[in-house]
């Protein structure tokens, strides 16, 4: 990354000569200012080692202070937007001794650093707006777009409109890959463009916890919104309708807006193993009370295992709330195994 930068440097140092070494024709204009200026006793050219730029050149008055008339001639292109570009000592020296400056630099390691202001594109912005266009490519609206190339954000120039333009785009319903020309101001012939890859992916919509739920809680219809999620990261057994949640206990402790999988949750225990219950039977015209002890524990509607504490008979009844069980008999040995 350093040599690449090393490089870039260089490039655009080399790029700049041009500016530095202008033709002779102009040499006694400047040779003219200089003279002028030393004439009139001004102070001599100080070296402005961090300058932001907004143009697209740099001037001799953005590098060095008390140039007189001078400020005003381009001496080099300007980084692009949001970039930076650093000037050693060696390249001001000969654009100082071009320009005929009475300045020389205090060291070899003596340095120009110009930085180009910029206004920034986000990420969101840009792919917001090939979403637009893959909609008129017949893309589902409820798609989630995925660039596979990697950009964070854009920068273009401080002096013209922040907009990003979409020139061309192709789009595979099959695979949904996208490939998409942008460029940066739109409709700018010198605006940056780039070449964007990505593809969009289906979405469901998921009931989630809104809230933390520990382990134990009864879930609540109020504890429960709705997320956007990529059809492709919902595991095959994950809680699509909210009544698989609703009236659910949590097994363990629910993070909020997570996925909840079958098997984080469960019906709410009303009898637990060993505990008393009361036993509710029926007989045709009669039906009375008994009490007896639970084998298992058992939910709302579950047929669990009960023993008579009297007659350590055992016998099955459906749990129907906390605590207590119905019992429905057919015949007068099952009410007599019961008591």
């Amino acid at each position: 990354m350093i040599a690449q930068r090393c490089f870039i440097a260089a490039m655009i140092s080399l790029a700049l000569l041009p500016f530095a070494a202008a033709p002779a024709s102009g040499a006694d204009d400047r040779a003219k200012a200089a003279e002028k200026a030393a004439e009139a006793g001004a102070t001599a050219p100080m070296l402005r080692e961090s300058i932001t730029v907004d143009g697209k050149v740099i001037l001799l008055g953005d590098l060095f202070l008390n140039v007189g008339d001078l400020g005003h001639v381009a001496v080099a292109y300007a980084p692009a937007p949001g970039e930076r570009a650093v000037f050693d000592a060696r390249w001001l020296f000969r654009v100082a001794r071009a320009y005929r400056l009475q300045w020389r630099p205090l060291s070899a390691r003596q340095q120009a650093v110009v930085e180009r202001s910029s206004q920034i594109i986000e990420r969101m912005e840009i792919e917001d707006t090939i979403m637009a266009a893959l909609l008129e490519k017949g893309a589902d609206p409820e798609s989630e777009l995925e660039m596979t190339t990697q950009l964070s954000r854009l920068h273009v120039a401080a002096d013209v409109q922040a907009t990003i333009g979409v020139d061309d785009i192709s789009f595979d319903p099959r695979t949904r890959r996208f490939a998409a020309l942008v460029s940066a101001p739109a409709n700018d012939p010198g605006g940056r463009k780039l070449r964007l890859t990505g593809r969009i992916h289906p979405v469901a919509k998921v009931p989630v916890p809104a809230r933390t739920v520990g382990r134990g809680d009864t879930i609540d219809k109020r504890d429960i919104k709705w997320i956007r999620v990529r059809a492709d990261r919902i595991m095959p057994d994950t809680v699509l309708k909210p009544e698989d949640l609703v009236g659910m206990s949590a097994k363990r402790s629910l993070r909020t807006e997570a996925m909840v999988r079958l098997s984080d949750v469960e019906r709410p225990v009303l009898v637990t193993r060993g505990s008393l219950v009361t036993v509710n039977l029926a007989y045709g015209p009669m039906a009375l009370s008994a009490q007896g002890k639970a084998l298992e524990k058992g939910a709302m509607g579950d047929t669990i295992r009960i023993i008579n504490t009297r007659s350590k008979t055992v016998f099955e009844g459906v749990v129907t709330g906390p605590g207590r069980a119905r019992i429905d008999l057919t015949t007068t040995h099952e009410l007599a195994a019961t008591r």
